[in-house]
């Protein structure tokens, strides 16, 4: 089994995405359930996680009514809003079946049970202004409600908001915590490896680099920079991640950046039962097709135990959003 723990759908035309500026045009279209679909049957994949993308609870709302295979939604939520709990009750009640959404939609309005819920809310923080953002108390008010729901809380960060995202942590214990992007490494940053690009290192190779985190292929400085972030998160019990959107961070020319030893070094980290696997599809293909995002994560784990291997593309993500966590309240 895998799962995909990790991707999107939009589409532009409904509502405004500010960050898909120039840079992503290719971003700019509908990506629905037609397109993913095509792709999971090709890659043997079963279900999927779709989180939000737009800071907009109608985003929420239609990613709720997503067919097969999509499972979970990481959905959002105005964190800072006063009534957030009872947002968040109107939310997770209307993605049961039978349930009456928050834009009002009669019981059954999401289709059969085999629907998607909502397992998570998510904000895009590494896109506020503050870097302190997550440790506002009202922040930390909200994600206590979000956790208080039973839902996880996806942190996606850069090394700029890493203190915030602590503090955040340490303040709700009780929270379920989900590193997105293994904390977005600044992959692109690392000089050219020096490998033949139709080649990629093997597992013992990738194996000895981690085991000398000071030395291997690349600039050692911002590698340790994301180690130690890595050691930090990693520390912390109440926190997962995903190896997901590392060829991203690795720009168009990721087969010449160390992304396999990223890979691997995220799984040591967090070890297997605490990483899952994302494709972050559609944003990866800017760089590359699904096939190749997948085909890469496999070829940096394959040494893992068959075990391990189906903890990270599909045990880690069961656990945390698909089995369910009584509310609190």
């Amino acid at each position: 089994m895998i799962i995909d723990a990790h991707h999107h759908l939009w589409d532009p035309s409904d509502r405004p995405y500010p960050w898909m500026d120039d840079s992503v045009a290719p971003l700019r279209r509908r990506f629905d359930t037609d397109d993913l679909s095509a792709l999971t049957r090709a890659a043997g994949i079963d279900r999927t996680i779709v989180v939000q993308a737009a800071h907009d609870p109608g985003e929420t709302e239609w990613l709720l009514t997503q067919p097969s295979p999509v499972v979970g939604v990481v959905g959002w939520v105005d964190l800072t809003a006063p009534d957030v709990a009872d947002r968040l009750a109107a939310l997770v009640d209307g993605a049961r079946p039978g349930g009456v959404g928050p834009g009002g939609a009669g019981p059954g309005a999401r289709g059969a049970d085999s629907g998607p819920r909502l397992v998570g809310i998510r904000h895009q923080a590494h896109d506020e202004p503050d870097p302190g953002w997550l440790a506002r108390p009202e922040v930390v008010r909200g994600v206590r409600a979000v956790a208080a729901a039973g839902l996880a809380f996806d942190l996606l960060v850069r090394a700029r908001e890493q203190a915030a995202a602590l503090a955040l942590v340490d303040a709700v214990p009780e929270g379920r915590f989900v590193l997105d992007h293994a904390g977005k490494p600044a992959i692109a940053d690392e000089p050219r490896t020096t490998r033949p690009r139709a080649g990629e290192p093997c597992a013992a190779e990738l194996r000895a680099a981690s085991a000398h985190p000071d030395r291997g292929p690349g600039d050692p400085g911002p590698a340790d920079a994301w180690r130690s972030r890595m050691r930090d998160l990693a520390a912390r019990p109440n926190v997962v991640v995903k190896a997901s959107g590392l060829l991203t961070e690795a720009g168009p020319d990721w087969r010449e950046r160390p992304v396999h030893r990223y890979i691997r070094e995220t799984v040591e980290h967090f070890g297997p039962d605490r990483t899952m696997w994302g494709s972050d599809w559609p944003v990866s293909t800017l760089v590359a097709d699904h096939a190749a995002v997948l085909a890469t994560t496999q070829a940096a784990l394959d040494d893992l135990s068959p075990t391990e291997r189906d903890t990270v593309f599909a045990g880690t993500a069961t656990r945390t959003y698909l089995v369910e966590h009584p509310s609190q309240t």
